[in-house]
């Protein structure tokens, strides 16, 4: 004697498997971004500070710790939306003892949303990270 609910388990199985597997896939990928951006803000700000103290002039310094943090932003796919702000607590920069202060900013794009969601609503997180590198005191300049 057959029921009618037979073969019906599987349907239910499959239908709640995909309702609950698509946020759940959504989140991950979201944070997996979420947290690319934190490592890559962190990143940038730390290198891009060491790469400073270590110049030989302020303009050279510059230069050098823009590069650091583009490779250090591209190493984990942002290629826009990212910045870098340098600051020094005297003049000049890199005398001994000197701070400077890198300050990375990315931000992420959260993925898959739409075009039209998009300009209507944030689709994007902003994610800083700022480093304080001290010049070396016996660094010969």
């Amino acid at each position: 004697m057959k029921t009618r609910d037979e073969g019906r388990a599987v349907i239910e199985f499959l239908f709640l498997g995909v309702l609950l597997l698509l946020p759940l896939t959504y989140l991950v990928l979201t944070v997996a971004r979420l947290q690319a951006g934190a490592f890559a803000a962190s990143l940038a700000g730390r290198e891009a500070g060491r790469a400073y103290v270590s110049g030989q002039s302020d303009e050279d310094a510059e230069a050098r710790a823009r590069t650091a943090a583009a490779l250090a932003f591209a190493d984990f796919a942002f290629d826009r939306g990212t910045t870098l702000r340098l600051s020094c607590d005297g003049a000049p920069c890199l005398r001994p003892e000197g701070t400077v202060t890198a300050t990375a900013v990315v931000a992420v794009e959260l993925p898959l949303v739409p075009d039209f969601l998009a300009n209507r609503l944030p689709s994007s997180v902003t994610i800083s990270s700022t480093h304080v590198q001290t010049v070396d005191r016996f660094a010969s300049r």
